[in-house]
């Protein structure tokens, strides 16, 4: 078997650089229970008082949730448990109490069957030295379970997917930062994974190489193909990717939320600011008209109109009522519950410290 045999073109250079196409990944595997790719979706991980203690001190306590979302984040500061999670998912580390599934595997008795449908793309380096970029995702293809043949042929096209085609034949020693990481994400998808586990993804890229690196889980999980786990402390690469999050404070969950949930909600909420025609504050009018919509009504700071609008109204409407009156909405903000106010609320009152 020859590395050097490409088992697909290389793609044409007017379309583009391929790590910014929207090319789907690799087709994972044909499985018996294959992947379902209409909402609502199951839980893909089940915490049911999983607790893992390492060297006689509990590391994760009692961890309860069910995650079924396309791309689930797993938020927390340094030392929170995030990492120990995925290693007791994928087997490494054995529950001292408790258990998890995924998809609806136990990880006490089905760690071969389970890791034979994750991809992992670990936050340390992994390579070995001497290895061109080709091999080493070949040689993880193989480990996962691809034969030969098969594993040599996705490898070329999951290192064409993530853009490392030109750079394939290189050794992995002489790669950027940002390629480094782009090579990990390969060797996680040659296989067809039905699970993604990306541990700090994005972690010391610079600006352009965490576009892409973005870009391409959000290429991923809208494939459909494959689900993801996305463990990261930086909040806002998990807003960008993520439907779901879990946080995890000293080992415990600190919060669930379900950010397209949340989402919505916040399209329900607005503040505003209202002007006569000769420029006189005029909320207080707006307000009166506001419920004549079904809307509640609220007068803020600045002469500023809150509002909760009822299912069946949008903001368009509010312009309609305003310009019906002769009144002027000068500004207008949807309220933003950020995944940043979800996390410090999360984090407030820790005492324990990280584990």
């Amino acid at each position: 078997m020859h590395d050097s045999a490409p088992a697909v073109p290389p793609p044409d250079p007017a379309q583009g650089p391929p790590a910014l196409q929207a090319a789907p990944p690799p087709s994972p595997l044909p499985s018996p229970s294959p992947l379902p790719s209409l909402p609502p979706l199951p839980p893909i991980v089940e915490l049911d008082g999983l607790t893992v203690s390492l060297g006689g001190r509990a590391v994760l306590r009692d961890l309860r949730a069910a995650l079924g979302g396309r791309c689930i984040g797993l938020l927390g500061p340094n030392g929170a448990g995030k990492t120990t999670l995925l290693h007791t998912l994928l087997g490494f580390f054995p529950p001292s109490a408790g258990t998890a599934r995924v998809f609806g595997r136990d990880i006490r008795t089905d760690t071969a069957a389970i890791r034979a449908q994750m991809g992992y793309m670990p936050e340390s380096d992994s390579f070995i030295a001497g290895m061109s970029g080709i091999r080493f995702v070949r040689l993880m293809a193989e480990l996962s379970g691809l034969p030969a043949a098969a594993a040599l042929e996705r490898a070329h096209e999951a290192m064409f997917y993530v853009g490392l085609g030109e750079a394939r034949y290189r050794p992995v020693e002489s790669y950027s930062l940002g390629m480094k990481q782009l090579a990990k994400l390969a060797q996680a998808l040659a296989h067809g994974p039905r699970l993604l586990f990306l541990d700090e993804p994005t972690n010391g890229l610079d600006p352009p190489a965490r576009r892409r690196m973005l870009e391409l889980i959000r290429n991923v999980r809208d494939g459909g193909e494959a689900r993801v786990i996305l463990s990261s402390h930086l909040l806002r690469d998990v807003e960008e990717c993520c439907d779901e999050v879990l946080v995890l404070k000293a080992g415990r969950v600190a919060v669930y939320a379900n950010l397209e949930a949340e989402r919505r909600a916040n399209r329900r909420l607005l503040e505003l600011e209202v002007r006569a025609a000769d420029g006189a504050p005029a909320a207080a009018a707006f307000a009166e008209l506001a419920a004549t919509a079904g809307c509640d009504a609220a007068l803020g700071t600045r002469q500023r109109l809150k509002l909760v609008l009822p299912d069946g109204v949008d903001a368009r409407d509010m312009f309609r009522l305003a310009a019906g009156a002769a009144l002027q909405i000068r500004r207008l903000d949807y309220k933003r519950d950020s995944l940043e106010d979800i996390f410090l609320k999360a984090m407030e009152g820790d005492a324990d410290g990280g584990v």
